[in-house]
């Protein structure tokens, strides 16, 4: 007779455990992209470390080591059984790449970045200001397709963008 009210009950507070965070940071996979790093010269560099990716294989994996007498002649041979083991399918990767400085990067500049990659066909949410999960996607398809597959904005992408001006020693 109680079931149904206590299941209602349970179910409400379920979903709303389910609620997205408010946050940019969920929008990361893992944790929070690291903040860029700020180099004497004024630069900005940010860092993106993508993971080894592994596979198990089989493999023969020794058991039992060899009995090796002190003249050298071997006693009893070594024991393998055959059992998956791990290989390096990709290895540990790490880009970096000069990046808009924080104090650059406005809500003021996250919309004309978003303005810019709409007008390119490359995001269509609405225009926040935010470094939210679309406009990190929309960054990375556009950078991707230039070659670097990075969510956080390159100031090579900025200036291709039109939205940073470029230095007249790099024209």
């Amino acid at each position: 007779m109680y079931r149904t009210p206590c299941l209602i009950a349970a179910m409400a507070l379920a979903l709303a455990a389910c609620e997205a965070p408010s946050d940019d940071s969920a929008d990361w996979p893992g944790e929070a992209p690291p903040a860029p790093e700020q180099l004497a010269d004024g630069t900005c560099w940010a860092r993106e470390v993508t993971p080894a990716i592994y596979e198990h294989v089989m493999g023969e994996i020794q058991v039992v080591q060899a009995e090796i007498a002190e003249d050298g002649t071997v006693i009893r041979p070594p024991v393998y059984r055959r059992a998956p083991v791990p290989r390096v399918v990709k290895p540990r990767g790490e880009l970096r790449f000069e990046t808009p400085c924080p104090d650059q990067t406005t809500p003021e500049l996250i919309s004309s970045v978003q303005r810019a990659l709409a007008a390119r066909g490359y995001f269509s949410s609405s225009v926040s200001g935010r470094m939210d999960a679309p406009t990190r996607a929309a960054i990375r398809k556009y950078q991707k397709e230039r070659g670097l597959d990075s969510a956080q904005l390159s100031l090579e992408t900025a200036r291709s963008l039109g939205l940073i001006a470029t230095p007249l020693d790099e024209l």
